[in-house]
């Protein structure tokens, strides 16, 4: 009994100190806006969702490109590949659910097959009938699973690093393993130490030179927007079930559409492994392994990812 209560109450005082040093109230909406919109920012509803979007480049470009994110992650993830691609093609990014501005889905349904809803009713909101899909890590999954049950709309792949098969992780972010440990899961939604979003960012970088303190600030702010804790948490209990998953990644074999897959070498949390999976299992496919390059090539080295990239839309 002694011993019990030593435990209890050691748990209460860390509890208590982390509440006092590390929690963290949630930055207002409009504050958010003013440092992380611009003048190609728009809003528009989905399903009761305001979802938060950049429509970028060419505008009478019938085939526009598509730029979906990773989990924790924003649209800003593809600032220096627009800068490029909006000089010869129509380029459009979006916050997902859960993430960046936009907020949580309505429904707490962050299942691949609500993402893959709410793509299917965000690009008919814009009117696009055709487009070329680009997806890093749950991105690339939301991307290919489109592909499957839209191949009218979507007539090329672009998949980085993407979900899909059966994960061994070789490190997974500190960040995501608190997420899923219940209880644990619920002091994340009220503390929020910035040292934590650092090493998750860090975890998914070859090159942790690279993890600027811009770069955390914008991943920290971005997180602490009303509602994304908690979605945070709700999405990667969805990830959790679905990480020895045997099955899921079948219908991959399915896929017919021009597909060029990008991968970091360095990847630990969806190793590299995975990437050859989707080589041998996507009969129209290249495959672009870079080296020293982690989880999210887009970002850390966004230069060199989108060379390939380039090459395979002019072809």
């Amino acid at each position: 009994m002694k011993i019990l209560k030593f435990v209890l109450l050691s748990t209460l005082l860390l509890t208590i100190t982390l509440v006092i040093f590390f929690s963290q109230k949630d930055i207002p909406l409009n504050k958010l806006k003013e440092k992380y919109t611009n003048s190609y920012s728009s809003f528009i509803d989905i399903g009761g969702t305001n979802v938060h979007y950049r429509d970028e480049g060419v505008y009478n470009d019938s085939i526009p490109i598509i730029l979906i994110h990773g989990t924790g992650s924003s649209l800003h993830a593809y600032d220096i590949w627009t800068k490029t691609l909006k000089k010869t093609k129509r380029v459009i990014r979006m916050d997902l659910p859960a993430f960046g501005l936009t907020g949580p889905f309505l429904n707490k349904d962050y299942s691949i097959s609500n993402y893959t809803t709410f793509l299917v009713e965000f690009l008919d909101s814009l009117n696009i009938t055709q487009c070329i899909l680009v997806g890093n890590s749950l991105g690339g999954e939301i991307a290919w699973r489109f592909a499957l049950q839209e191949p009218v709309i979507a007539k090329k792949l672009i998949l980085i690093d993407p979900g899909g098969y059966p994960v061994k992780s070789k490190s997974v972010p500190i960040a995501f393993k608190l997420a899923r440990v219940p209880v644990l899961n619920k002091l994340l939604t009220y503390i929020t130490p910035r040292f934590l979003v650092r090493s998750s960012i860090e975890n998914v970088y070859f090159d942790k030179s690279k993890v600027s303190d811009s770069l955390v600030n914008r991943y920290f702010d971005l997180t602490l927007r009303k509602g994304n804790r908690e979605a945070i948490v709700d999405r990667l209990k969805v990830s959790t079930t679905l990480t020895n998953r045997t099955n899921t990644h079948a219908s991959v074999k399915k896929i017919k559409q021009p597909t060029l897959i990008i991968w970091g070498n360095e990847d630990q949390l969806i190793p590299v492994e995975n990437a050859y999976k989707f080589k041998n299992d996507i009969s129209n496919s290249k495959l672009i392994v870079m080296q020293e390059t982690g989880h999210v090539p887009m970002e850390e080295r966004p230069l060199e990812s989108l060379k390939p990239v380039i090459d395979f839309l002019d072809n």
